[in-house]
């Protein structure tokens, strides 16, 4: 029973599959596949969204959506359908084709990251033995869409939005490689099924989570800061600093267009959270041996759920960085605690087991950190906000 209800959906698919001629099977498994994802994660995002304006709600002392829907939980439909029908408005001079592609370039890609991310067991879409670079060969597509949008809309507000966008993702990129790579060295594969796999035992009930390593934490803690990063969510919400560039690069975007790139901001957290979850929490393994008996791609979307939950916490508690800041912070301290944590996880690996490497990677890493982060505070290299206010 256990295992049927963990594989209930491969299940689903072979029996739906089975009806078909062989030769258009292959084929039929494919789009199924592709069709799940296209309706789950949209789902997904519809849900974030409710979530995200009735969590900034209460943290800000206010409702928050309440009149479509009992609760309020019908304004995703609402949202989507108003969205349908507005305009589509075009500047005069802007390059209609880049400025609709944009948008459904970056939507696309998005989606192409899910083809190799593990949701269960047995429940890979395509499976890789350089599942890794595809990945990041997908994310490194966003910023080509970004500055698309931005270059095709004839606005100076959208262009300057979107270098932006453009040199805040690529100084993000770089650490969130970085991170990776640790994972990588220490697994020996670019299969995130074999890194899921790698992290599937257990001692005493407990999971092998890298996250419970001191390599595993640093590099998480700098894979989160990123990944916030590189999906523009606050405090690095600068590309869409409405103060400053009313909009960002898609200042020029209305109706569908407009949603496209909302989806495709959403959607890409939901993408970075299960990769986050594959590299350093377990993927879809159980968070303690006796509760194994869930399905394993419960406690997948379990954990990219919890994710977007810190997501909308952050925002609704962190103030916007300025951009000297934003870009200091990523090349001076996140940069190098991550190069620092590839010459960790080398001496995890080799150091082999007992208490030993527990002490010289901890301490290392501590005296890194504060070396780092305390020295460069004190020489006000990236120093506290200051506020000045009219007399």
């Amino acid at each position: 029973m256990v295992t049927t209800v963990d594989q209930i959906f491969v299940i689903l698919q072979h029996w739906f599959v089975g009806y078909l001629p062989a030769i258009l099977q292959p084929f039929a498994g494919v789009l199924l596949n592709v069709v799940a994802i296209v309706v789950t994660f949209p789902a997904l995002f519809a849900i974030a969204v409710l979530l995200e304006r009735k969590g900034l709600g209460r943290m800000q002392n206010r409702i928050g959506p309440n009149r479509v829907g009992p609760y309020g939980i019908l304004q995703p439909v609402a949202d989507g359908l108003k969205s349908l029908t507005k305009e589509d408005i075009v500047p005069f001079r802007a390059d209609g084709v880049v400025h609709f592609m944009a948008p459904v370039v970056l939507v696309v890609v998005v989606f192409m990251g899910f083809a190799v991310l593990p949701m269960g067991r047995n429940m890979t879409l395509v499976h890789m033995d350089s599942a890794l670079l595809f990945y990041f060969s997908m994310g490194a597509c966003t910023e080509l869409a970004i500055f698309m949008a931005g270059w095709a809309s004839r606005n100076k507000y959208s262009l300057l939005g979107a270098m932006r966008a453009v040199a805040q993702m690529i100084s993000y990129e770089v650490p969130l490689l970085m991170s990776s790579v640790a994972v990588v060295m220490i697994t020996g594969s670019l299969s995130l099924d074999k890194i899921v796999e790698a992290q599937n035992h257990y001692t005493w009930g407990l999971p092998h989570w890298y996250i419970f390593t001191p390599w595993g934490l640093l590099g998480f803690l700098m894979f989160a800061v990123a990944a916030t990063a590189e999906t523009n969510r606050s405090p690095f919400d600068l590309p869409e600093g409405e103060s400053e560039l009313v909009a960002g690069y898609f200042t020029e975007y209305s109706g569908f267009k407009f949603a496209e790139f909302f989806l495709g901001e959403y959607v890409g957290m939901l993408s970075i959270s299960g990769l986050g979850a594959t590299l350093f929490l377990g993927g879809w393994s159980a968070p303690l041996e006796i509760l194994g008996f869930m399905p394993s791609w419960f406690w997948f979307f379990a954990k990219i759920m919890l994710s977007i939950c810190v997501f909308i916490w952050l925002r609704g508690t962190l103030p916007r960085l300025r951009q000297d800041q934003l870009m200091n912070f990523a090349w001076k301290f996140v940069l190098p605690m991550t190069l620092l944590n590839l010459f960790v996880a080398g001496l995890w690996r080799f150091l082999g087991d007992g208490w030993v490497r527990w002490v010289v990677c901890s301490a290392i890493l501590v005296l890194a950190y504060v070396f780092v982060g305390r020295a460069e505070m004190h020489r006000k290299h990236y120093g506290p906000r200051s506020y000045r206010y009219a007399e």
